[in-house]
């Protein structure tokens, strides 16, 4: 990046961050090599080589001087510390069972020896395909012990899509979940020359194949193995070497492997566990509730590490989490620690609306008046005498009812969440913290905190790293750029996508768009990508008028713009609907605060259907209505919305316009919705008298 035209926040990166460390493992002591050793050979700042090393970012002091670990290091001192803590719980019927450390290290060292037995090779990978389990957790560390990658694999996946990431890491084990997930294994097996086995972990199998085991196999295979060979690959692990690959989700182009090393995650844990001060177990056991996708960055980084570095223990929910059985364990686990993705929060959101709708005028009442008292004491960070009272009558309950009465940290990431839901919960006493970050940063790069926290805001770079703001327009608006030991080691094999991200100073380029108010808190805007030009030259970023739509008209439930390369700004929008608990799929039923809504506006509408496609004239006059107010707050005649329609549709996973961690595909959306976008525009072409751009 320019630096003449960067704002940078922090120091600039040390000079001796880009001298070579003499020895990559070596204490920051040694850092400053003796003349001696000065003619070792400097290892580059990223490879894509699945067998490269890299030079480590260490400073000469702060959180980037801690000695690098691999996995096993880091495992190997929980064990010490917390070897009779729990490690891991999981349901078998109504009883919880339970894994302390010391088992849990002996059970992934079995793994290990196991995948060496069948015939796993250094630095090819082990494909992980399936809902969070203990053997999911322990396949990763196995992989990763046994020297090769770690290789998550998201459930949603099509076989070609699970085809190629196997394909592309050099699989030579796939871990798969069930039958469901095995099927998709069989179809494109004979595609993949490099596969050796398959390991299926829940349910009995449907039949027997070669190469094909139970879990229980796989462990009994690694119990009688020898130690020696295991020990020997373990010695050789540098912190500096890939371990794990996280594959991006894909929403542009085919999926990229990020090579993260030893140090990437035995680092940023270390480094995010000192920023959000986490307990270690023998001060306070922290617990963390396992049910986001692990193939994503931000589960493994929490469920797994994090964890691992307090000596917590990780609760793994059922499959059905997100379908709607999540709230029953929360209940029940009660976690100290919460990361939802915003679909999470809007969810816990919509249900306690639909409570608060049911409950007597008076209980209706307390609440309003204890949401203004708790969203005035939070803004404020005033506590005067009616927020205690406020706190007995109603957030004790609230918080209990939602199984965070013991939650003191409540954070939000992987997509934007609107200003409405932070109020929200802010006004129930509940903060949820923003954090930011992505793949290529291990996860974390900003983290907000109790005592640096702005509303919207994804808080202030983490300790031990940098952001900087390239090439920042006259509001100071530019691209976000990352600095620090969290920082990926490149793109397996994809070497001109590594050069896209890391600049030759080594600065992570985000894609995203943002800014630094006058204390530092980081404010996103939106992506590069994502960024609407319109035929007259204007530069829109949708996700601010979209949330703007969202809070004018709390009916929306996803709202897309569109306008890339013309002449006016349209709308695709979404009503908030029942879910089908079983596949997750959009019904047509009106949840019960969009019915209540309706009949609020003189509507009497139940369904979906009798909305969409201007079926229902009230329902549409209020959209206008609420458009209309966007619109007159909009900074210029470009950046108003001229045309909208209601879909008949929800977006949702199934259907294909959200990924994973529920963010909005717009690639997917525009293709999936061609015909009502163009026919925004041909209205307009047809009139002759398109608006103004």
């Amino acid at each position: 990046s320019n630096s003449a035209k960067s704002n940078t926040h922090g120091p600039a990166p040390p000079a001796q961050v880009t001298a070579p460390p003499a020895e990559v493992t070596a204490p920051p002591a040694q850092v400053t090599a003796p003349p001696a050793l000065a003619a070792t050979p400097a290892l580059p700042p990223w490879t894509c080589g699945r067998d490269g090393e890299v030079k480590l970012r260490l400073s000469e002091s702060g959180p980037a001087s801690a000695p690098p670990l691999t996995v096993h290091e880091l495992f190997l001192r929980a064990v010490e510390r917390f070897g009779d803590c729990t490690a891991l719980a999981w349901k078998v019927g109504e009883r919880w069972e339970k894994l302390a450390y010391r088992e849990y290290y002996r059970r992934c060292r079995t793994v290990a020896k196991a995948f060496l037995k069948l015939g796993l090779e250094r630095y090819h990978g082990v494909g992980i395909l399936g809902f969070n389990s203990p053997e999911w957790f322990m396949a990763d560390i196995g992989a990763i012990l046994a020297g090769g990658f770690a290789v998550g694999i998201y459930t949603t996946n099509s076989p070609e899509a699970c085809q190629y990431v196997a394909e592309n890491c050099q699989a030579n084990i796939l871990v798969v979940e069930n039958h469901k997930q095995l099927q998709k294994i069989l179809q494109v097996r004979d595609k993949l020359p490099n596969l050796k086995a398959v390991i299926q972990y829940k349910e009995a199998l449907k039949e027997k194949q070669p190469n094909l085991f139970t879990w229980a196999e796989l462990m009994e295979m690694g119990r009688d193995e020898p130690d020696g060979p295991l020990d020997g690959i373990i010695a050789s692990q540098k912190p500096n070497q890939c371990c794990t690959l996280i594959y991006t989700s894909g929403t542009t182009g085919q999926p990229k492997g990020v090579m993260l090393s030893h140090d990437n995650l035995t680092w940023t844990a270390f480094a995010t566990r000192e920023t959000v001060r986490l307990q270690e177990a023998d001060v306070f056991p922290e617990i963390v509730i396992s049910y986001l996708p692990l193939s994503h960055i931000a589960a493994q980084m929490i469920d797994i590490w994090l964890t691992m570095r307090v000596g917590g223990a990780a609760y793994f929910a059922q499959p059905d989490a997100l379908k709607g059985s999540l709230g029953n364990t929360l209940r029940e686990v009660r976690p100290t620690a919460f990361m939802g993705v915003p679909r999470v929060w809007e969810k816990m959101q919509e249900a306690m609306k639909a409570a608060g709708a049911k409950s007597s005028a008076v209980r209706r009442k307390v609440a309003v008046w204890a949401k203004g008292v708790g969203l005035h004491a939070n803004m404020s960070r005033i506590r005067p005498l009616n927020y205690r009272l406020a706190r007995k009558l109603v957030f004790g309950k609230v918080r209990k009812a939602l199984g965070l009465d013991r939650c003191t940290k409540c954070y939000t990431g992987a997509a934007p969440i609107s200003k409405e839901t932070l109020e929200f919960f802010l006004s129930l006493d509940i903060p949820v913290y923003e954090l930011y970050g992505m793949s290529e940063s291990t996860g974390p790069h900003t983290i907000s905190l109790p005592e640096a926290f702005r509303l919207t805001s994804c808080g202030k770079v983490m300790q031990g790293c940098q952001s900087k703001i390239a090439n920042p327009d006259s509001e100071g608006i530019g691209e976000i750029c990352f600095w620090g030991r969290h920082v990926f080691m490149g793109y397996l094999n994809m070497v001109e996508k590594t050069e896209e991200a890391l600049d030759s100073e080594g600065w992570l380029h985000s894609g995203d768009l943002g800014k630094h108010d006058e204390q530092d808190f980081l404010f996103i805007t939106g992506r590069i990508k994502e960024l609407i030009i319109t035929a007259g030259g204007e530069n829109i970023p949708p996700v601010p008028i979209e949330d703007a739509v969202k809070e004018a008209m709390p009916l929306i439930s996803n709202a897309m713009l569109i306008g890339d390369k013309r002449k006016f700004l349209s709308m695709l929008l979404t009503v908030k609907c029942q879910v089908n608990a079983d596949t997750g799929a959009p019904e047509d039923e009106l949840t019960p605060e969009a019915v209540d809504l309706c009949r609020k506006m003189g509507s009497s509408a139940d369904r979906v259907s009798e909305i969409a496609g201007g079926k229902d004239r009230v329902v549409y006059s209020a959209i206008q209505k609420a458009i209309d107010c966007v619109n007159e707050r909009a900074t210029s005649n470009a950046q108003r919305i001229q045309k909208w329609a209601v879909l008949g549709c929800d977006f949702s996973i199934p259907g294909g316009e959200l990924g994973p961690t529920m963010k909005l595909k717009r690639p997917a959306v525009m293709s999936l919705y061609k015909g009502q976008i163009e026919a925004f525009y041909k209205e307009a072409a047809s009139d002759n008298a398109a608006p103004p751009s």
